[in-house]
């Protein structure tokens, strides 16, 4: 084990690879783990400027013997690796289950054989379902309201048995919703730039779900502080910046940005959820962060957005935005 080394699992995703960079940048030595593939392909780490500075291993979350060899070589791990797309955990729960929880046991159980520093598991504010009131703090009652967000509950509730059982040193940052860069378009705000930059035309599900939105470099600026802080050992904490947008509005903030002429919008069903599963409002009450470390954000929604379709424009060429996937 190496002390100021950080392994982070789901490292070729949206999120996994800015904090692969940005932990980088901070001086530590990053272990990046991802699923195997034949291609050795690192996703959107195979472009990065640290590529030659990252150690990559590629095995399976789900594999106790490949999470455990990885784990060997860090003190820390940061743990995104997860399924996160809502749509298709209504098709296969199942792959939830085994992918969000058993992966997650598989961090733990390692963890706690090696006697890692600390694990830093990664939540999701779906676990709160739809707000019941705001702004909502790491006390708000938890709801699964899909087959995900059961899963990553259920995981949740393994780490911090994991702590009060074995004192296994974990911490748990609960997210709202993310954006940035790299991002899915199965996600709302990549999907909105992506289709108003081809046309006039945006097809989308529910135009009422209000979010709370995090850029993504602020939330690894969150990890950092989360990771330096020994009060939340044991501990959820929330990030989100107490400010919530409707997907309706966030439409006419990007055709605005993108100066679209004549915006048509098409709901289309099967881009909603069923209605019980619907999640209408989530706001985040990140003071228990705020009072306990320095972070604050520093990118505003609009700032965020600009360098979002920016990105967008950039990488056009590799995006599908008239295919919906689950």
């Amino acid at each position: 084990m190496k002390k100021n080394k950080i392994l982070i699992t789901g490292a070729f995703g949206f999120i996994g690879s800015h904090l692969t960079e940005y932990f980088i940048e901070n001086g530590y030595d990053v272990i990046a783990f991802d699923r195997y593939n034949n291609f050795n392909n690192y996703g959107w780490l195979e472009y990065s400027k640290y590529k030659k500075s990252i150690e990559f291993i590629l095995g399976d979350i789900r594999d106790y013997d490949s999470v455990s060899k990885a784990l060997k070589k860090s003190s820390t791990c940061l743990h995104l690796a997860a399924l996160i797309g809502i749509p298709y955990s209504y098709y296969s729960p199942l792959a939830y289950l085994k992918t969000n929880v058993e992966g997650t046991y598989n961090i733990l159980e390692s963890s706690k054989n090696l006697n890692i520093d600390q694990v830093i598991i990664t939540s999701t504010s779906e676990t709160y379902g739809s707000a019941q009131y705001t702004p909502m703090d790491e006390n708000h009652p938890l709801v699964g309201q899909s087959p995900y967000s059961a899963s990553k509950i259920a995981a949740d509730q393994l780490a911090l048995s994991y702590y009060k059982s074995f004192e296994t040193p974990i911490k748990i940052i609960r997210p709202f919703n993310v954006y940035g860069p790299r991002q899915s378009l199965r996600a709302v705000i990549p999907t909105i730039i992506s289709q108003l930059n081809k046309s006039n035309v945006v097809r989308l599900g529910n135009l009422e779900a209000y979010r709370d939105y995090t850029y993504v470099l602020d939330l690894c600026s969150a990890y950092k502080a989360i990771m330096k802080t020994n009060y939340f050992f044991g501990k959820v904490v929330n990030t989100g910046s107490g400010k919530c947008y409707s997907i309706n509005e966030i439409v006419s903030l990007i055709s605005k940005k993108l100066e679209i002429k004549n915006l048509k919008i098409i709901l289309e069903k099967k881009r909603m959820r069923p209605i019980k599963s619907e999640v209408n409002k989530l706001i985040s009450s990140a003071d228990l962060l705020k009072t306990k470390t320095k972070w604050k954000e520093k990118y505003h929604f609009s700032n965020g957005l600009d360098k979002t379709i920016a990105w967008i424009k950039e990488n056009d060429k590799i995006l599908k935005p008239d295919f919906y996937n689950v």
